[in-house]
């Protein structure tokens, strides 16, 4: 993806709100080696490509001062009630230094598998993104994450993922291999009427 930002000359609170009332925002690029430069964007563009989970996730394309620079999106600050995004942080990505960054898991597959179809089951991702580490060139959109072969009895860790050449996995905690989904068995419903012992009958009076 490819966005234009530009070069911010003033800075401070004063500035930065006069910025916001014309519709821009302010954000910071640093990274490989170079000093940290201030920059805007445009408000209502950058509102739009932060909906996009490209944006959060994947190498872009920055424009600034007509040159073109890969970054990546490192931080978002939002206004805590009004639909306004504050300030943007964008890390310079080198080509030649591994890079560390979360990525989108895609379920697929999950209601054609036999744990859903034959078995009833429910299927719940637990995890909705992975941190990894790979080397700008290898970093994936997304990894996608292919249910359907899975039975009531499967279980599916981050060690069981099949994760593009060059990209691994940053796990963090004590267990190295957490669930990625829960499966949960239909419920049973019994019906207590039908299971309960008739009631003797009463005796009439001689």
């Amino acid at each position: 993806m490819q966005f234009v930002a530009y070069e911010r000359a003033k800075q401070g609170t004063g500035a930065s709100r006069r910025l916001r009332n014309a519709g821009r925002t302010t954000g910071i690029v640093y990274g490989a080696g170079q000093e940290p430069q201030a920059i805007e964007l445009d408000h209502n563009a950058l509102w739009h490509a932060l909906k996009k989970e490209a944006f959060h996730s994947s190498i872009l394309d920055m424009e600034l001062n007509g040159q073109t620079s890969k970054v990546v999106l490192r931080d978002v600050q939002f206004h805590p009630f009004k639909q306004l995004v504050l300030h943007v942080d964008f890390q310079r990505v080198d080509a030649s230094t591994r890079i560390h960054l979360k990525v989108p898991l895609h379920f697929e597959g999950a209601d054609q598998s036999p744990a859903v179809k034959a078995e009833g089951c429910t299927v719940t991702p637990l995890v909705h993104e992975l941190d990894v580490i790979c080397m700008p060139a290898h970093l994936p959109e997304f990894i996608k994450v292919d249910l359907s072969q899975l039975t009531a009895k499967s279980s599916l860790g981050v060690q069981n993922l099949a994760l593009p050449n060059g990209v691994k996995a940053v796990v963090r905690g004590s267990n190295k291999n957490p669930a990625l989904i829960s499966i949960k068995l239909p419920e049973v419903v019994v019906d207590t009427a039908a299971a309960a012992p008739a009631a003797p009958a009463k005796k009439g009076k001689k």
